[in-house]
């Protein structure tokens, strides 16, 4: 004889399958540019690249990414948190990027309340210069979670700030030349498998981006 409860039971078991999913937390991604004048062709390159971050994503897990960026001369800015790459690619391609000074301090304290409010995987800073003191913005970094820096360039002053910023929130460093479109990609790749899936992840990758920074966050 057929179990009449059957009906119920499934219902049940899809009840507490939707109750689960919507339980687990996002792992959340903050990805910030510096788009000042000199980044405009890497804005233009991130524009395309950061879909890559939500399809590295896909494989590993669901995420959650806020844009944060500054230009001019205060401007510091974020999106909404979304799951949308499209909605992400379209915001991006309405910015242009305008003359000013660094404001890597204003992102680091903006990335501090979004972490207080709801913790934060990991965060993604891809910028080429670095105009701010650097006791200051080592200060900042406190009960930050790991900030992956990319540096555009080869300026060994910022070099040496943002390697520290990276030690100092147990993150990693690297710089890619300009232009270097596909090492910027791998780069905004493996910052995502981190996020997603942590150091595993990350180590699944198996690119030369993802094996560069898996030896420095593991120290």
């Amino acid at each position: 004889m057929a179990d009449e409860n059957l009906p119920s039971r499934r219902t049940q078991q899809v009840a507490e399958f939707l109750r689960k999913i919507q339980s687990t937390p996002r792992a959340r991604l903050i990805f910030a540019l510096d788009a000042t004048q000199s980044r405009q062709p890497t804005w233009d390159t991130a524009c395309r690249l950061q879909a890559e971050m939500f399809q590295e994503a896909g494989r590993s897990g669901a995420l959650e990414i806020q844009m944060v960026y500054y230009r001019g001369l205060s401007e510091c800015s974020h999106s909404r948190w979304t799951t949308n790459a499209r909605d992400l690619a379209d915001m991006m391609t309405r910015i242009m990027c305008r003359s000013g000074e660094t404001q890597i301090g204003k992102v680091l304290r903006h990335v501090r309340t979004e972490h207080t409010q709801q913790p934060v995987s990991a965060v993604v800073f891809v910028g080429d210069a670095m105009e701010e003191n650097p006791g200051t913005l080592c200060d900042a970094t406190t009960g930050l979670p790991p900030v992956f820096l990319f540096q555009e360039g080869d300026d060994p002053r910022v070099a040496e700030v943002f390697k520290e910023l990276a030690r100092l929130t147990k993150g990693a460093y690297e710089r890619f030349d300009p232009g270097a479109a596909r090492k910027l990609a791998d780069l905004l790749r493996a910052a995502a498998a981190f996020a997603t899936g942590g150091v595993a992840a990350l180590a699944d990758l198996r690119t030369d981006s993802a094996r560069k920074l898996l030896r420095q966050i593991k120290g």
